[in-house]
């Protein structure tokens, strides 16, 4: 079966595949970091979700572990989890349907074969920074060009990639990050692991921007921010910081 041959499925249409087994590794894997993300506060309700790409010879684009409808990431077990497809959102393992949410992550997957981990929350202090009338966040420190390695991306309040992914194709391929005012935000991640630190940088960042604007409020002072060149240096060089290669001495 290819999955990209079966272009009439219909999102969360039931069609149980034998050949896709469900890892436990990868289901473990799942709640560590729902775990995780939850325990640091981002978490406020049944919205947001995660998903995990994995590999599968009969799916080119390869399959997403979700969190099915009606449960948050707080809640979710091992057992509610469920398996699509990326092209059509079929649900090929498991026996609920997913979010409207997944409709963006599958998209974001299938445009990016480099990401296979996304992440979106509705954070409070990102939502609540750009409702204060912001118009985004001020980069206060060298970790976030980094950590982020491209630059967000905004859209406008009334743009919607949730419930219309046709945007998406747009800007994609030049972010790691959606911001999205009134609703949260949206990462990616190489791994499950890049996806939570670009996530918790993200969320420092809105929490320093923050802070920056009440500890500046009435005063007669230039918040710091990075300039356009010190933030380019980090977005290019942010791999190798990151992951630094480990130097083996010849023998001599």
């Amino acid at each position: 079966m290819d999955g990209n041959s079966a272009p009439d499925h219909q999102v969360n249409e039931h069609t149980p595949d034998p050949t896709v087994f469900f890892d436990r590794r990868i289901a473990d894997l799942y709640l560590r970091y729902a775990q995780r993300l939850t325990a640091r506060g981002y978490v406020q309700s049944t919205l947001g979700g995660m998903v995990i790409r994995v590999q599968h010879p009969n799916y080119p684009d390869g399959l997403c572990y979700a969190k099915p409808a009606g449960l948050s990431l707080e809640e979710v077990a091992a057992d509610d989890l469920v398996i699509t497809d990326i092209p059509c959102g079929r649900i090929l393992h498991g026996e609920r349907p997913t979010t409207v949410g997944h409709q963006m992550n599958r998209e974001i997957l299938r445009l990016r074969p480099d990401v296979n981990c996304v992440i979106h929350l509705h954070h409070d202090e990102t939502i609540a920074f750009l409702a204060a009338g912001h118009d985004e966040l001020r980069i206060t420190s060298i970790t976030y060009p980094v950590i982020m390695q491209k630059p967000a991306h905004y859209l406008p309040a009334h743009i919607n990639v949730e419930a219309d992914v046709s945007p998406i194709k747009t800007f994609i391929q030049d972010t790691n990050c959606i911001i999205m005012p009134r609703h949260g935000f949206t990462v990616l991640g190489r791994t499950v692991s890049e996806a939570y630190h670009r996530t918790n940088e993200l969320a420092a960042e809105a929490k320093r921007n923050t802070l920056v604007a009440m500890m500046t409020a009435g005063r007669n002072v230039t918040p710091d921010s990075l300039s356009l060149d010190e933030v380019a240096w980090g977005f290019e060089h942010g791999d190798s910081i990151i992951d630094p290669p480990l130097m083996r001495r010849r023998p001599t």
